[in-house]
């Protein structure tokens, strides 16, 4: 879910230029421009709660109360809740096993959440999103990183390892992925390492920070995380940055007004600030500001209600409860928010060209749309908000080379849009809003694979274009896309491989590599949303056994897959994964005789698929690639 402005909470009336302005100059009136600061060393212990607003500078004021002073812990948050995890207890240095929580929207004391795995100070390196909130344990021998469910109460859950044992870690976030930097071990550390939020298992090293550091704050928008400050041991004002989802080095991009350990950091994920901090070991009450996206020095904000350092602090707008445009352009109403998936075609039963049509959101079974005309089995399927395409297929005595579209918010029967440069089926498709791109195959009956890739404006009619070529001869090949990029899944000619490759789909030219499935197959299918892609199912190596296997990749990054879990019944010639921006729904396939069977998963998290429904009859190869106005190549454009 997206930060999106509230226009419930502006009275008047505001043409999109206005909401424009007012968002990226921090005015409009949002709720969630409201950052919270909670406990911290005076120098000594406080449970004063108070909160600022980001968008205007000023001194903060009193929120309300913790249930006891407390300093050295982590807060995190989604749009409506901030909790608090462990920390440093008065009287008499206690660490504490407490989770506790507020409201943003109330102003008041804490209530009872639950309980951390085990009592623990310097649980500071905190991320997550709008669905889990992810915490360092903290203490000194301990490695170990912990999550809750943020929207409901309950004790916290083991989630993994760092890749480093130690204290007073940093934590950035984006939507999927957290990063935390620097420790104590007791020496400093350099050490960035992150997870991927959805799932669980141990950290894996991302790269170095600029200086080995300890007690650090850590702020970001949906793609860059800063970290700010800490003590080598001199305390420093450094800021250094990363791209969340790629993987190396911090790059120092500006300073703090003043140097600081134990500040603590918060965004609206366009502006980063820098909360108190200490130096040499006086609390501070300073609260800088900077902007995210561009990096620089920071400059003076306000004051805090009092001297503090080692709070606990966040707010309702950070980068991890955002989709990735704070920075660079707001987006006042939801983009992608399709719900309609298309299946065309058959393979091996009925010569049907009917097509069905689901809303992916729900579950139950598929209803009729339209026909086809020509049944195109096997054929590549691509799609904008508008309009799906379906490129080639199976025929008799020759493959297909025609592409045929419809129209998402009108039913009925397909037109004729244009053709490929050759005939084939067993190819597949990958879009984002203005450009689809149809890749391998097989050519007439007889003939052999192919490593073609062509693409075609999706708004307009047309014959396709040659895009470049994949790295091999290959059909039956899974896709999943985000608005930027496009991955080629597995496939054979005539084994089975593992192989993933990518292709930015703005840009023509081959593929480059993105790593390995987590086992070699063809003729599965692909889901997306626009951050994750999915695979499941398909034949495997090295006999061809059929396979229930769901696997997933961060497609902003390379690498290799990771497990997801199973499909309801393995199955083969599955039909190409409809997707919205939350779930994947896979349809058909052999399993070794038709189905019907529809199986659907939540894309951000992992587990085995569930049953959706039935199609209206048994089918396999029913389109290869994601058709449906709201998968995650159509997010962001």
């Amino acid at each position: 879910m997206a930060n999106y402005p509230q226009l419930d909470n502006a009275s008047g009336v505001w043409n999109l230029r206005e909401v424009y302005d007012a968002v990226m100059g921090g005015y409009w009136p949002n709720a969630n421009n409201r950052a919270i600061v909670a406990g911290g060393f005076t120098p000594s212990y406080t449970s004063v709660i108070s909160d600022f607003n980001m968008a205007s500078s000023g001194t903060t004021t009193v929120f309300g109360n913790l249930d006891v002073g407390r300093g050295e812990f982590g807060a995190m948050s989604n749009f409506t809740r901030c909790v608090f995890a462990g920390g440093n207890e008065a009287p008499g240095s206690t660490n504490s096993d407490s989770l506790s929580y507020v409201q943003f929207a109330t102003k008041g004391n804490v209530a009872d959440f639950g309980n951390i795995g085990a009592a623990s100070q310097r649980t500071q390196g905190v991320g997550g999103n709008a669905t889990r909130g992810v915490f360092t344990e903290g203490n000194s021998d301990s490695n170990q990183i912990q999550y809750i469910t943020i929207d409901s109460l309950g004790d916290a859950i083991d989630f993994g390892d760092r890749t480093v044992s130690g204290t007073y870690a940093a934590g950035v976030t984006s939507p999927t992925r957290t990063c935390f930097g620097g420790a104590f071990t007791p020496s400093t550390s350099n050490i960035i390492d992150f997870i991927e939020i959805a799932t669980t298992g141990n950290a894996t090293d991302f790269g170095d920070l600029s200086n080995s550091l300890r007690d650090a704050g850590g702020c970001s928008s949906s793609t860059r995380g800063v970290f700010m400050a800490g003590i080598t041991p001199t305390s420093l004002s450094t800021l250094d940055f990363i791209t969340i989802a790629s993987q190396g080095n911090a790059t120092d991009y500006g300073d703090l007004t003043y140097s600081a350990r134990g500040n603590t950091g918060v965004s609206d994920s366009v502006r980063g600030f820098s909360v108190g901090g200490a130096n040499p070991g006086t609390a501070l009450n300073v609260l800088d500001r900077f902007v995210i996206s561009t990096g620089g020095n920071a400059v003076d904000f306000a004051d805090l209600v009092e001297p503090t350092k080692n709070a606990a602090v966040n707010s309702a707008a950070h980068g991890g409860l955002n989709d990735g445009y704070q920075g660079t352009r707001p987006l006042p109403f939801q983009e992608g928010g399709g719900d309609l998936g298309l299946f065309f075609g058959n393979h091996s039963g009925p010569t049907s060209g009917v097509i069905e049509s689901i809303n992916i959101s729900s579950t139950g079974n598929s209803a009729d749309f339209g026909n086809i005309g020509n049944n195109k089995g096997r054929a590549g399927v691509v799609s904008s908000k508008t309009r799906g395409l379906v490129g080639g297929g199976e025929g008799s005595p020759t493959n297909q080379d025609e592409i045929k579209y419809n129209t998402f918010a009108t039913k009925g029967n397909s037109a004729v849009f244009g053709d490929l440069t050759q005939s084939r089926s067993q190819m597949t498709g990958l879009s984002n809003n203005s450009r689809g791109v149809f890749a391998g195959g097989y050519t007439t009956p007889g003939g052999s694979f192919v490593n073609t890739m062509e693409y075609n404006t999706i708004a307009t009619i047309g014959n396709s274009a040659d895009f470049g070529d994949l790295s091999s001869t290959r059909g039956s090949i899974a896709t999943s896309s985000s608005n930027t990029r496009g991955v080629f899944a597995g496939g054979r000619s005539p084994s089975n491989t593992n192989v993933m490759e990518y292709v930015t789909i703005s840009t023509t030219g081959n593929p480059t590599d993105f790593g390995d499935l987590t086992e070699a197959r063809s003729t599965a299918a692909g889901a997306n949303s626009s951050t994750r892609g999915i695979t499941a199912g398909g034949l495997k190596a090295p006999a061809d056994a059929t396979s229930n296997v769901i696997d997933y990749i961060t497609i902003a990054t390379t690498g290799n897959a990771t497990d997801f879990g199973d499909l309801t019944s393995a199955r083969y010639i599955i039909g190409g994964g409809a997707s919205n921006s939350l779930r994947g729904v896979f349809a058909g396939g052999k399993a070794p005789s038709d189905v019907k069977t529809m199986d659907y998963v939540t894309i951000a998290s992992t587990g085995n698929a569930t049953n959706y429904g039935d199609l209206i009859s048994t089918k396999s190869g029913i389109g290869n690639g994601s058709c449906s106005n709201g998968h995650g190549g159509l997010v962001g454009g």
